[in-house]
């Protein structure tokens, strides 16, 4: 009976020192499709360790495989993941992710990356949010999305024409980034000192706030609608007692980590138009503030490890 070699060290440093080379690519890809740090980097690890057991001799292209890996994988888990968020209690937002040292997180254009996208994109199938991620984050060319969704090539034009439609319901341009941090700076300072005028004067008439607890007490477990009532929600003096706000990049943008006695509490990220501000996002899921403390660290230990495994 044939017995198949074991890899030596060499190919197994190869291997490592391949996959290492597209780990940010991969979970940027995987990220984008599910709006989750951890479950992504659950899909990264799993692609690492088929990659370890492939024959790779016969790969011809392993940034083609191991995208091709991370990107069927990742719609898998979304499946199953739209059913586990259908009993989540309150506004499920993404997971945010630091991108301090990767403000495009391993993508050639930092498409669907901030976070009121990514709430967009859950409107999609998994599959249309696959093909839409790697034609428009990563430049991938038609023939080879068809090929890795295992589509034909015109159904995969299709998907993503469709998606960006839907997606172009949004019609409010977005302020450049100064703007967005004078914006989300100017908020800050106001919802801390309670000054509701000022507030309201940064707040589109239409703004919406959403907030993500799942369940925690005093977490509001729907939507909150309109100028006034978002000014009122957010000036709550108990709220930002003894509390400290610090600027953060995360999903490409700056957002605002919130602590108290010196643990994270809540972080908030918006959306600002030429109007205002028209989107409030708040995480206050103890799990998902973890999740964008410990991805601060992630890429810049990643190139220094010797494995590429958590």
């Amino acid at each position: 009976m044939d017995v198949e070699p074991s890899p030596t060290t060499s190919d197994l440093e190869e291997a490592v020192s391949v996959f290492l080379q597209c780990r940010r690519r991969l979970f940027g890809i995987a990220y984008r499709v599910l709006g989750s740090v951890v479950e992504a980097e659950d899909v990264v690890q799993e692609v690492w360790l088929r990659w370890q057991n492939t024959d790779r001799s016969v790969v011809v292209s392993p940034v083609a495989f191991l995208s091709s890996a991370t990107t069927r994988l990742a719609i898998n888990v979304a499946q199953s993941a739209r059913v586990r968020r259908e009993t989540y209690i309150g506004p499920w937002l993404p997971e945010p992710v630091d991108t301090s040292s990767d403000p495009e997180l391993g993508a050639q254009r930092a498409e669907a990356l901030e976070l009121a996208l990514l709430l967009v994109l859950e409107k999609l199938s998994p599959t249309e949010r696959a093909a839409y991620v790697l034609r428009e984050a990563f430049d991938y060319a038609y023939p080879e999305i068809a090929e890795i969704l295992q589509l034909s090539l015109v159904n995969v034009r299709k998907i993503v024409s469709r998606a960006r439609r839907r997606l172009s319901d949004e019609p409010r341009e977005s302020v450049d980034t100064a703007e967005h941090r004078r914006l989300l700076s100017a908020f800050v300072s106001a919802a801390q000192t309670g000054d509701v005028a000022s507030l309201e004067a940064l707040l589109t008439p239409d703004v919406v706030s959403l907030s993500d607890g799942n369940g925690m007490r005093g977490c509001a477990r729907i939507p909150v609608l309109g100028r006034a009532h978002v000014a009122k929600m957010v000036t709550y003096p108990v709220f930002w007692r003894e509390a400290e706000a610090k600027l953060v990049d995360a999903n490409g943008s700056t957002g605002a980590l919130l602590y108290r006695d010196g643990q994270a509490i809540a972080f908030m990220a918006m959306a600002a138009s030429r109007e205002g501000i028209h989107q409030l996002m708040w995480v206050f899921s103890p799990s998902k503030i973890a999740a964008l403390l410990e991805s601060r660290s992630r890429f810049a230990s990643a190139s220094e490890d010797a494995d590429p495994v958590r």
